[in-house]
C-alpha cells in the first residue's frame, strides 16, 4: 500500500512539476500574488486579443491548469488515482489517522484553491467532471465495503471529489467551506 501511494503521488507530481514550469515560462514568476494580478489582467483584456491569440493563450492556460491539477489528482486521490487511499487506510489506526489529520489528502484541494484564478472555463469543466465522477464512484464503492476503514477511505475520497467539483465550477469558497 505504501509503494502504491508513493508511486501514484510521484506520477502526479511529475505532471505538477511540468505545470510549474509552464507557470514560470508564462508569467515569469512563481509568486502567487503576482500570478493572480497578471491572470486577472489577462482575463480582463482577453476580448482585445485576436482570435488566434485568444486560442493560443486559452489553450496554454488550459494545459497549465490541467498539469497543475495533476498534483491535486494524486494527493487528493481523484480519478484515476483514487486507488491508493483505501489501501493506505488499512494500516493501523494511528497511521491512517495521520494520513487524514495531517491534511495530506486535503493538500491537493488547497493547491487548487490557490491557483483557481488561472483556470480557464475549459480546465474548470474538466476538473469538475473528474470531481463528480470521483465523488460518485467512491460513494458507490463505499456502499459495498465491509471494512470500516475502507468505508472511511471511500467516503473521504467522495467528499474530496465534491470539493474538486466546487473548485472546477468556480465556487472555491464553497468548496473550502
Amino acid at each position: 500500500a505504501s509503494k502504491k501511494a508513493f508511486i501514484m503521488n510521484r506520477v502526479g507530481d511529475v505532471g505538477f512539476l511540468f505545470g510549474i514550469f509552464m507557470v514560470y515560462s508564462f508569467f515569469n514568476t512563481l509568486n502567487i500574488s503576482e500570478i493572480s494580478i497578471q491572470a486577472t489582467q489577462l482575463f480582463a483584456d482577453f476580448e482585445i486579443f485576436s482570435t488566434s491569440q485568444q486560442f493560443s493563450k486559452s489553450t496554454l492556460l488550459t494545459v497549465m491548469g490541467l498539469l497543475l491539477f495533476c498534483g491535486c489528482i494524486a494527493k487528493s486521490a481523484q480519478f484515476p488515482f483514487q486507488v491508493w487511499l483505501p489501501d493506505a487506510m488499512e494500516v493501523p489506526t494511528p497511521v491512517s489517522a495521520l494520513i487524514n489529520a495531517a491534511t495530506m489528502v486535503a493538500a491537493g484541494i488547497l493547491l487548487m484553491a490557490r491557483i483557481a484564478i488561472v483556470l480557464t472555463p475549459t480546465a474548470g469543466l474538466i476538473i469538475a467532471v473528474i470531481g463528480v465522477f470521483t465523488a460518485l464512484i467512491s460513494a458507490i464503492s463505499a456502499l459495498f465495503q465491509y471494512d470500516i476503514k475502507k468505508v472511511l477511505a471511500y467516503s473521504t475520497i467522495s467528499q474530496l471529489g465534491l470539493m474538486v467539483t466546487g473548485i472546477g465550477i468556480g465556487a472555491t469558497n464553497a468548496a473550502l467551506f
